[in-house]
């Protein structure tokens, strides 16, 4: 019987008997059982491997060069491309003059498409000068003119119309018109590029019957259906070899790249690794939107907020995403009704509002809404942390105002609305408690305070900066209190936390992607900053021990950091940020 028996190195063992079978043993017998409705699961004291540390496989690799990243792709008589798509988004090819690149040596090839022209060579280099060479003439389009002033104003234009409602509960309304006091704030987050350390790149060798790619990407399957797509094959004639990626963040769930490479590829004898460069990287990501909220609160006579609104204005990604990823799916389920699962429901964004509509504090009148305005010609895609990258800024660092505003303490403030969210007021307890709230800190220096309940996991972060007298801000410690039920492997959930953190430090001090005369200002890490080894701040983990559901850990690093961040300034130096990135603001 079950009873008698124990799982234990891949065989099950008959206790009484020490008789060993091994799964595959039992597997044909085993198929032919009724699936049990409830078995009962092992006793969590009884857990051996759930919750104990265990070293990453592949780390050694990584470290010695061994592993394989799609941009290493070697293949024999393979070619190598780079390319330039047209600056401004929305604009087009008009004409290429390819004579003195063909005279580069090296160069094999002028690939011409509807917005881009790519240069095919022996190697990089030749196929890097082959395209410097090129006297390229462009059809800018109607964003010719677009400037990032010209966005914020039709951004800010949308936010003044009522939203498809997220939430209510209660009637905020009516709570504000009778509160105490009112506070109310703007809050501005920029665009944003993935930066990642290996630029995007796809190796495709297109044949008359079949298609092989080589690449690092989030999205295999979606990559499949492209190429599919694009050549006429059937999806089964298409394989794709899937590599390690530099760096991922949501830009590898796109296949913008694959596409241009597919489409390079099937004017290119014989394989083909197309490669883009980083500045053709940044100019051409497909960015985390710019959001513009509107956000109020009533307080009555403690402080207590009585009535809260939101108004979160931007592009919807999840609107994009659906149509483009999930077009059968998303007619099968609209046919039944259950499209709202995985779509927009009547005009709201989940995504977009996911950390706002969900507040972890007691609000008994809470009226959250959203406003879709989509960036003329600028493309918008999920980026580390999602949504919560910027509603949960605004969020935390509003709470903060509400704390400030009636001269209390954040962490106190802060605890006093979670009566309600054990689980988050308990990671807001240990994260203060290990990162010693209320010790003093030198002149110019401040701790700042966050709480996060998103993907299933409550997170709390403190952070402690200091500010120069030139305005540089420098994030020296980050203690980090998680609860995302239970744990499997702790050094990962540490790994992922921490590597979150070092993400969203360089969002809310630096990231910013801005246009001018339609493009995009920002070239390479020397004006697109991200922060350096001599930069990170010592992190500290600790993690809450738990039997609750396991909820996501790859996002809420980057989220919970930047608005604690962003609040240890203003208690370093009086200043508050509603704008980000804190960049220059700061400078006397």
């Amino acid at each position: 019987t079950a009873t008698s028996c124990r799982a234990e190195r891949g065989e099950v063992i008959h206790g009484p008997t020490g008789r060993r079978l091994g799964y595959g043993a039992l597997v044909d017998q085993a198929a032919t059982l009724p699936v049990p409705p409830n078995p009962p699961l092992k006793d969590p004291k009884d857990w051996r491997l759930i919750g104990t540390p265990a070293k990453r496989l592949d780390s050694p690799d990584k470290v010695n060069g061994a592993a394989r990243f799609g941009i290493d792709e070697r293949l024999p008589g393979m070619q190598v491309a780079t390319l330039a798509a047209c600056p401004v988004f929305g604009g087009q090819l008009a004409s290429v003059d390819d004579t003195k690149a063909r005279a580069v040596p090296g160069v094999r090839q002028v690939v011409r498409l509807e917005d881009a022209v790519a240069v095919v060579a022996d190697h990089m280099w030749a196929a890097k000068q082959g395209l410097a060479a090129l006297d390229i003439k462009w059809d800018e389009g109607p964003n010719a003119k677009l400037g990032t002033a010209d966005i914020v104003q039709q951004l800010a234009a949308a936010s003044q119309r009522p939203g498809v409602v997220a939430r209510n509960d209660g009637d905020a309304v009516r709570a504000m018109a009778g509160a105490a006091r009112k506070v109310e704030a703007i809050y501005e987050l920029p665009f944003l590029a993935h930066a990642t350390m290996e630029p995007v790149n796809c190796t495709v060798h297109v044949r008359r019957d079949s298609c092989d790619i080589w690449v690092g990407t989030q999205v295999p399957t979606f990559t499949r259906t492209a190429a599919a797509q694009l050549t006429g094959l059937p999806r089964e004639r298409v394989q794709v070899h899937n590599h390690l990626l530099g760096g991922g963040f949501g830009r590898r769930l796109e296949v913008d790249f694959v596409r241009r490479a597919v489409r390079i590829a099937m004017q290119v004898p014989g394989p083909v690794k197309v490669v883009w460069t980083r500045e053709e990287d940044i100019q051409h990501d497909m960015y985390r939107p710019y959001y513009y909220d509107r956000i109020a609160a009533g307080l009555d006579e403690r402080g207590r907020p009585v009535a809260w609104t939101h108004r979160v204005t931007g592009s919807s990604i999840m609107a994009r995403v659906t149509s483009e990823l999930f077009p059968k799916t998303l007619r099968v389920m609209r046919a039944v009704g259950l499209h709202q699962l995985i779509a927009t429901v009547k005009g709201l964004d989940v995504d977009a509002v996911e950390g706002a509509a969900e507040p972890p504090y007691t609000l008994p009148n809470i009226r959250v809404e959203y406003v879709r305005q989509e960036p003329p010609g600028v493309p918008t895609a999920f980026w580390r942390g999602v949504g919560p990258t910027h509603s949960i800024f605004v969020v935390e660092s509003f709470i903060d105002e509400l704390a400030a505003a009636m001269q209390q303490d954040p962490f106190e403030y802060r605890r006093a609305l979670l009566d309600q969210a054990p689980r988050a007021k308990a990671v807001l307890e240990l994260a203060a408690l290990q990162a010693g709230w209320g010790r003093p800190l030198p002149p110019g220096s401040g701790r700042g305070i966050s709480l996060l309940h998103a993907f299933g996991s409550y997170v709390a972060q403190v952070a402690e900066v200091s500010v120069s007298k030139q305005g540089e801000v420098r994030v020296a410690r980050v203690v980090c209190a998680v609860d995302c039920g239970v744990v499997v492997n702790p050094d990962t959930v540490k790994a992922q936390i921490e590597s979150g953190i070092i993400f969203g430090i360089s969002g809310v001090l630096w990231g910013e992607i801005t246009f001018k005369n339609g493009r995009v200002e920002q070239h390479n890490f020397n004006d697109y900053r991200v922060l350096r080894i001599h930069e990170a701040p010592v992190i500290e983990v600790h993690l809450v021990r738990s039997t609750e559901t396991p909820g996501g850990i790859g996002e809420p690093g980057t989220s919970a950091v930047m608005p604690a961040v962003a609040n240890a300034i203003f208690a370093a130096t009086g200043k508050r940020i509603r704008k980000l990135p804190v960049k220059d603001q700061l400078r006397p």
